[in-house]
């Protein structure tokens, strides 16, 4: 499941691989793609950057042209040298962008789009909106990126408090006030904060709000720091107990009545929100 990590550690190997090289070669299954293709042609383009913005990713090139992908459940992007056998089947294959070192293949994406940078700039998404007041200063539609080098805490706080009358697990997963949270990391940051994901925010005083985020962005960040190969898009299963064992990765997430690794409370699981995601938690550990 792609979550705010996996995006950032993918556009990470693209960057390395694809940042300062030529296009010769842009395929993809995708009309709405191939007809820019036709129209402005990718080949002689260059890489310039591949970024992440929480879940999205961002793929600059030059003359003005960007490639934004969203992965949703199932897609992934894979790096591969020419001629090397793909890991996934050619029916899979959405998007092949190919330089004469590497080919960057993105598989079962479900969002894709060539936007300029003036575009970027007012995308629904991505882009930037007037805030409530019209003499406040404009702000991200996006929120704060957990992953950011200049992730601005107190944007994240702000936008926290503003869905007051909402579950503190939902609004996790809301990527208006924090980018990069998925199902996986909204259970474990709420176990390890102490926090019941059924509380409402406007229930939780500053130091809660504040260690929730902290222990967002401290889980993310460990899950893309740990040594891997220059080019390796996928580095196994992220972990956020600290243990290397498979089986000991995770404190509650996946674990519905298994004992908390904590007190031994059996996990509790529910479905919770619009989409019904599941979450974990610890009855005692998490109290109501």
């Amino acid at each position: 499941m792609p979550e705010g990590d996996t995006i950032f550690r993918a556009a990470r190997t693209l960057h390395r691989a694809l940042a300062g090289k030529t296009i010769v070669r842009f395929e993809s299954v995708l009309p709405h793609l191939t007809r820019v293709h036709d129209d402005h042609p990718l080949t002689g383009r260059t890489v310039d950057q591949v970024r992440s913005a929480g879940k999205h990713m961002l793929m600059h090139l030059s003359g003005d042209l960007v490639l934004h992908t969203h992965m949703r459940m199932n897609g992934s992007w894979h790096i591969y040298k020419p001629g090397e056998t793909w890991q996934r089947p050619r029916r899979d294959m959405r998007i092949v962008l190919a330089t004469a070192d590497y080919e960057a293949v993105g598989f079962n994406i479900p969002v894709a789009e060539f936007i300029n940078d003036r575009d970027l700039r007012r995308h629904p998404v991505l882009g930037v909106r007037a805030a409530d007041s019209p003499t406040a200063p404009l702000e991200n539609t996006l929120g704060p990126d957990l992953l950011a080098p200049a992730f601005d805490r107190d944007d994240a706080l702000r936008r926290l408090r503003a869905r007051g009358s909402e579950p503190i697990g939902d609004v996790l997963l809301n990527q208006r006030v924090m980018a990069g949270i998925g199902n996986v990391y909204k259970s474990e940051t709420l176990f390890v904060s102490g926090v019941n994901p059924f509380t409402r925010v406007d229930a939780l005083g500053d130091s809660a709000l504040a260690r929730i985020v902290d222990t967002a962005r401290k889980l993310l960040t460990v899950n893309v720091t740990a040594d891997m190969a220059p080019m390796t898009t996928y580095v196994g299963f992220r972990k956020t107990t600290g243990k290397d064992d498979p089986n000991e990765r995770l404190w509650v997430y996946g674990r519905a009545r298994q004992e908390c690794r904590r007190c031994g409370a059996a996990i509790q699981i529910s479905k919770a929100g619009k989409d019904a995601r599941l979450t974990y938690w610890c009855p005692t550990c998490q109290p109501s």
